[in-house]
């Protein structure tokens, strides 16, 4: 091949005249790290990582990407848990973690500009003596960045009132494919014109890279208080989230976890769970004092009338700091007792929930798999973490399977393959199950719109009509299933 054609090559020697040589990583033991996100089951190599550190940079590597048709998988902190920063083993990984600066904060007008390598615990800190906080809370919040956080619409365990990230962002400067910069969304109530934020955000760097995000900051509420209600029954807490939903209380979270998951963060954090119980409801509840109040007393009754056993309410910040930390260190805790797990992420409606649950039991008996599940309950979004091991031949394929008939009941009740995590690679094939062929040629046709040659994350998040036509999966309408491995329920 003629070297000087060969576009890799030309790649390289590009990218040399954009970014200084240590910003450019081609050798294998530097590759390494950016092999796999959060989920680790898949890896692939990438032809080179790139670690610009200006927006003009990163246009430049994106018109250079363009023009030589290299593929562009963009990486935050690599927390993400369903494969969406795996790299293209034909392209480039553009890491944004050299973007890590808060560039102002209003405290007048309530938000804050910050760049996408910004961790979101970062901008919580940078404000706190402002009386101020960041709402979205994802449980890797300690270490994932907020671009990411954009690109997969995450969510934590108060987002049950305050909302997912899209409801937590005013504007974002983004870099198309071509190089061009875009400013979408403002400070103000509303934009004239389709609603590109909405789009934008979730769309799993598959339309443009993130360079710049204006967050919306939240004033602390005056009171706080965090009450857990520990079941003998599954279905009673369930119920208890449902109940308490009905009776008009939204609480700033509502988390619930069945006993494997409470014994092993109980082990891994002493969060004072009690192990006796078949599951626990955190309920956090904010606002003023006598608000609080109130609601403290009505959330109570219902949790009784649903036959909890221990409603202990925290005393102090810290006690309420230890109960969420347990829940926060769930899934870290519940890596020390098995050698791995497969993490889902689905939502259903939350009348569901003890249906629902009951059914990832059954499915565990079946294929002979441990499952903890830990979840917010108050949103209906589940994360049942699948145990195997994956030095055991067809285990992993095993807990594929488990978790795929997961995200298949998840639909069949009404629900979604995904909450917060995204589709990525891990769930292309359950995109089968949830859309049909015309839903998921509008899909492709706005990824083309943006990116025409399907050089940004490629072969992630929407899976190819003939994908779909292989799998059997296609249907005529929602909860309609015809491939013949899915269950009946």
């Amino acid at each position: 091949m003629n070297t000087a054609t060969d576009p890799k090559r030309q790649l390289l020697r590009q990218l040399n005249d954009i970014l200084p040589p240590e910003a450019i990583l081609t050798a294998k033991e530097d590759l390494h790290p950016y092999e796999c996100d959060g989920l680790t089951a898949y890896r692939h190599l990438p032809l080179a990582v790139v670690l610009p550190t200006t927006t003009e940079q990163v246009q430049l590597i994106m018109k250079t990407c363009s023009r030589l048709k290299i593929p562009v998988v963009a990486r935050g902190a690599g927390t993400g848990l369903s494969g969406g920063a795996l790299p293209h083993a034909d392209g480039i990984v553009l890491s944004l973690a050299r973007f890590k600066q808060i560039l102002a904060i209003d405290t007048a007008n309530l938000h804050a500009r910050v760049q996408p390598g910004v961790r979101n615990l970062a901008i919580s800190q940078a404000v706190d003596h402002l009386g101020l906080f960041y709402a979205p809370d994802p449980s890797s919040q300690i270490a994932c960045s907020i671009g990411g956080n954009v690109a997969e619409n995450s969510g934590g365990v108060h987002c049950l009132k305050y909302g997912l990230t899209v409801h937590n962002i005013l504007e974002i400067k983004v870099v198309t494919i071509e190089g061009e910069l875009l400013t979408i969304g403002n400070d103000r109530q509303d934009t004239p014109g389709y609603d590109l934020l909405a789009l934008m955000t979730g769309s799993e760097g598959m339309l443009g890279i993130v360079v710049e995000v204006m967050v919306k900051l939240t004033v602390k509420p005056e009171t706080v208080q965090v009450l857990m209600a520990d079941f003998a029954a599954i279905k009673d807490a369930g119920d208890a989230v449902a109940a308490i939903i009905s009776r008009g209380i939204i609480p700033a979270g509502l988390e619930m976890m069945d006993k494997p998951a409470i014994r092993a963060a109980e082990d891994f954090i002493h969060a004072g769970y009690p192990l006796d119980a078949n599951a626990i409801l955190l309920c956090e509840l904010d606002g003023t004092e006598d608000a609080v109040s109130d609601q403290v007393s009505r959330v109570s009754a219902i949790l009784k009338a649903h036959h909890a056993g221990t409603i202990h309410i925290a005393k102090t910040a810290t006690e309420r700091a230890r109960l969420w930390a347990g829940r926060k260190s769930a899934f870290p805790a519940v890596g020390r007792i098995s050698p791995d797990y497969y993490c889902m992420d689905g939502t259903i409606p939350r009348k569901h929930l003890a249906h629902v649950l009951q059914k990832i039991n059954d499915f565990s008996q079946i294929y002979g798999l441990g499952v903890a599940n830990v979840f917010h309950a108050g949103d209906g979004n589940l994360h049942p973490l699948i145990l195997y091991d994956a030095n055991r031949p067809g285990e992993l394929e095993k807990a594929e399977r488990f978790g795929a008939d997961i995200l298949a009941l998840c639909v069949k009740v009404g629900g979604s393959i995904t909450g917060e995590h995204g589709v990525g690679h891990e769930k292309l094939d359950s995109m089968c199950v949830q859309f049909g062929e015309a839903e998921l040629e509008v899909f492709h046709a706005v990824k083309r719109a943006f990116d025409p040659d399907e050089l940004l994350n490629p072969g992630k998040a929407v899976p190819t009509l003939h994908r779909c036509a292989e799998l059997g999966a296609m249907h005529v309408h929602h909860g309609q299933l015809s491939h013949p491995e899915l269950p009946r329920f």
